[in-house]
């Protein structure tokens, strides 16, 4: 057995402006507040002498290589995305950021927002722009019918609303 992964296919290279306040807080977070607390302790556990078993120097040398590894790869993904402010310039279709209501076959009202694939929350209704239902929606517009290939079998959903945030 290898430890071979096939690389990821790149998400969406888009966040909204909510999202990228959300990453630049918990950079901040991360790297102002959290890693000096860390480093402290992490310092204080190495004066206390025999590092091979001292559980607070351990487990702190291996919080503060998370701490790093979150920190690079929030700089990193923070330069390459696209923020986008504005809604498209039809605001009847669906595109990136737009809040859309769909109806299930049951008759049921559910609320989705297209955001990037770092701002995914599932609680909010954040739904990726790479998820086959986003890639289904792209370009639609109200009173739309798509139909979604799940793991049940077919579900048809009715395009209620498209709305974008002012």
């Amino acid at each position: 057995m290898s430890r071979y992964r096939p690389p990821q296919k790149p998400g969406a290279k888009y966040i909204t402006l909510e999202g990228e306040r959300t990453l630049k807080a918990e950079l901040h977070q991360l790297w102002k507040v959290e890693r000096p607390q860390v480093t402290a302790s992490v310092s204080e556990a190495a004066a206390m002498g025999d590092r091979s078993e001292n559980a607070d120097y351990i487990y702190g040398k291996r919080r503060l290589r998370e701490i790093d590894r979150r920190v690079r790869y929030l700089s990193k993904r923070l330069d390459e995305v696209t923020v986008v402010t504005q809604a498209p310039d039809d605001p009847s279709r669906i595109f990136f950021g737009a809040y859309v209501t769909l109806e299930n076959e049951s008759g049921e009202n559910n609320r989705y927002r297209l955001v990037g694939p770092d701002e995914i929350d599932p609680k909010k209704g954040y739904i990726s722009i790479d998820s086959p239902m986003a890639k289904a929606l792209l370009g639609k517009s109200a009173d739309n019918d798509i139909a979604l290939q799940t793991p049940e079998g077919s579900r048809e959903f009715y395009i209620v609303s498209v709305e974008y945030e002012p």
